[in-house]
């Protein structure tokens, strides 16, 4: 698990911190392994370890490995009426901040002994990661890839964020062709971007004169006058910057879901989690 966790998070310190271990610790775990195996695993380096060619042969059996004993460790949970147990949960910005923390809240009156690993990525990644089993479950935008079990969770609407001086803060609804003249900041993360799709669907090249991944710092400059942006209502709930939000001409929306590989398969701590979602907008 050691080796998995530092190949996968390309540190040492990082895998050390999600498997509550000491640096020194894991690093002397994979030696260890090496030298047990007789081969290299990780390239070690100043900006953090890398597989050798033996380790990147190696890795898909051990994350096998590591998959069953999981999965010998969630029937042990069962069997121990879930006094025990981990769930990792691949998630958005947007459902960290304001839906998980509600359901988790509610979760652990029930179930207060139970881990959580929460991994932070775009939609391409979380449906990588439950595929792959680096996590149990995720939310993530629907469609997603058919290999996946979901459930549909909400309709979130994409909104207009503009400063509080703009010229549309009085209108009912922004003007998509207005989106081509002010400059414009994209959000955009990795593949399946709804606000890209916005444009393509409407035939709209905006003015794009700054691109990150990070909704606060799209609300941020947004607040500072340096452009308008479109960003889905559930990041845009109790925010500290002054904009104005503003539904969209033509309205559009993402479609949020839960994933699993399978709900046959996962553990029984996951599927009790699945009962507290509706949590999430109370």
């Amino acid at each position: 698990m050691a080796f998995v966790k530092a190949a996968e998070c390309g540190s040492f310190t990082r895998a050390a911190e999600l498997l509550n271990y000491s640096q020194s610790g894991v690093s002397r775990m994979i030696a260890d392994l090496e030298a047990q195996w007789g081969i290299s695993l990780l390239d070690r380096g100043r900006s953090g370890v890398a597989l050798t060619s033996d380790g990147l042969r190696l890795l898909p059996y051990v994350q096998c490995i590591c998959n069953d004993y999981r999965q010998l460790q969630m029937q042990v949970d069962d069997l121990n009426g879930m006094q025990s147990g981990l769930i990792r949960i691949g998630t958005f910005s947007s459902v960290a901040t304001h839906w998980l923390p509600k359901i988790i809240q509610e979760f652990q009156k029930d179930y207060p002994n139970i881990e959580y690993e929460l991994l932070l990525g775009d939609y391409t990644e979380i449906e990588k990661w439950i595929l792959e089993g680096r996590v149990d479950c995720g939310f993530l935008r629907l469609p997603a890839r058919p290999e996946l079990e979901t459930i549909f969770l909400k309709r979130d609407r994409l909104l207009a964020v503009l400063p509080e001086n703009h010229t549309y803060v009085a209108c009912d609804r922004f003007p998509l062709s207005a989106l081509c003249r002010d400059p414009f900041v994209l959000l955009e993360k990795g593949a399946k971007a709804e606000i890209s799709e916005v444009f393509d669907k409407n035939h709209i090249t905006p003015n794009v004169r700054f691109t990150t991944w990070d909704d606060y710092a799209v609300m941020s400059m947004v607040e500072s006058g340096l452009g308008i942006s479109i960003l889905p209502e559930l990041i845009l709930q109790r925010i500290p910057y002054k904009v104005v939000c503003k539904e969209l001409e033509i309205p559009a929306y993402r479609d949020i879901g839960f994933a699993m590989r399978d709900s046959k398969t996962v553990s029984v701590a996951v599927r009790r989690f699945l009962e507290y979602l509706p949590y999430r907008d109370r």
